[in-house]
């Protein structure tokens, strides 16, 4: 699923702009789940910019290769160790004995923190950017004009919602995780020179959570350009599309319980029902469901749009979801109304009547999608009205000017300042 935006230009030198040490956990390219979307397009910009960036992060799929050469290309440098998610949660482990959160020692690397040391010894740091609580272990220590924590959303609080949900055993490790990544969250948001958080949900949260500090909200934005219908010519009014990286488990159980749960009455409804199921890494659970009737497990697609095209409802059932939701944002775009939980619709905040249909639980859920199919003119209607109020609130362009904005009261120095 890869959203293309317009691409930086390859790195000039010597570069007149802020040095820049950007950390992230994946490599942010191509920009084709979540994480990488909101990272890439924020890196894009400061390059944009002028920024001399060096960029650390994490290499775990074989293709990340041509990721790393293509971001190389753009910035100073690139340090991009293997991380092995499998043999990580093992070395995790080392956590339990020093007291710290097991997330820490996951993603803990000599080689990268090697080199943000040697980038902020070898010269004046203007602006240290870390995307995710994890990475922001290598830049506690690290001096800089200003240091910038994107944390999107608390991450202790999704261990605390996955302990909530959860037996003896994981009650305890989760929600171990949930108190120690907390008290690391509370250090770095007191360290850093600014926070952020991606949804006015998520600042009560954390000011909640981390009381004295308050966060500025910076949310994910969408490519208006690149998530803009080719028209109806392929829609069918009652095709449902679910899209996502599909290892992932909020995803995997989202999915799978509308297929299990509500599926078996829409297609009752409406014979000729179409479920599609549209992201890379199926797991085994997800792929089984392509043996129910009606329903298409693509696995990894070159571009989502023409999927997208083919439906009349998005839906976001998700159970677990923090933050604003790339599907939701991207649906919409499209023009596509959209079914979504309140986990997977609070992020947006307030939004106008007839744009989003929240819906909490399978009935209501299964009577959201059955309307929509019911009444493609209604259907269409709405999503006419989701695509612009989207393409208005939460194009790329309108958060790159909150950045802008913080980034200047920081005094981080762009040579094209005003």
């Amino acid at each position: 699923m890869h959203e293309p935006s317009g691409a930086a230009p390859a790195v000039p030198a010597p570069l007149r702009g802020p040095r820049v040490v950007f950390l992230c956990q994946r490599v942010p390219w191509p920009p084709d789940r979540g994480d990488r979307i909101t990272t890439w397009h924020f890196l894009q910009h400061l390059l944009a910019r002028g920024a001399d960036v060096h960029l650390g992060c994490f290499r775990e799929e074989e293709r990340d290769a041509e990721g790393i050469a293509f971001l190389a290309g753009r910035c100073r440098e690139v340090v991009a160790p293997r991380l092995s998610r499998r043999w990580r949660r093992w070395t995790s482990l080392r956590g339990l004995g020093t007291g710290e959160a097991l997330t820490l020692p996951f993603f803990r690397h000599h080689a990268l923190r090697a080199a943000v040391a040697r980038w902020a010894r070898t010269a004046p740091v203007d602006l240290v950017y870390v995307y995710s609580s994890s990475m922001a272990q290598y830049a506690l220590a690290a001096p800089a004009r200003a240091k910038v924590m994107q944390f999107a959303e608390l991450d202790s609080d999704k261990w605390r919602q996955f302990a909530a949900d959860s037996g003896p055993l994981g009650r305890w490790i989760y929600g171990r995780e949930a108190v120690r990544l907390l008290a690391f969250e509370d250090r770095v948001a007191r360290t850093f020179s600014r926070s952020l958080v991606v949804s006015e949900v998520e600042r009560e949260l954390f000011t909640a959570r981390i009381p004295g500090v308050v966060p500025d909200v910076l949310p994910n934005g969408v490519d208006v350009a690149h998530f803009a219908s080719a028209g109806d010519g392929e829609r069918h009014p009652h095709t449902a599309i679910f899209t996502g990286v599909m290892d992932y488990a909020p995803n995997v159980d989202a999915v799978c319980w509308f297929a299990e749960r509500c599926w078996p009455t829409l297609r009752a409804g409406f014979a000729d029902a179409r479920l599609l199921v549209v992201g890379s890494r199926p797991t085994a659970r997800v792929r089984a469901l392509a043996r129910l009737p009606g329903v298409t497990v693509t696995g990894r697609v070159e571009s989502t749009p023409p999927w997208f095209d083919r439906a009349a409802v998005g839906i976001a059932p998700l159970r677990l979801a923090r933050g604003v939701q790339n599907k939701v944002l991207e649906a919409m775009s499209m023009g596509l109304p959209v079914v979504a939980s309140p986990p997977a619709a609070q992020g947006l905040g307030q939004v106008p009547t007839g744009t989003l249909l929240v819906a909490d639980g399978e009935a209501a859920t299964i009577a959201a999608v059955a309307a929509l199919f019911a009444d493609p003119t209604a259907a269409r209607r709405q999503g006419a009205a989701a695509a612009a109020f989207v393409r208005r609130e939460f194009g790329w362009e309108r958060m790159y000017a909150r950045l802008d904005a913080l980034l200047a009261e920081l005094g981080v120095p762009f040579a094209d300042q005003p």
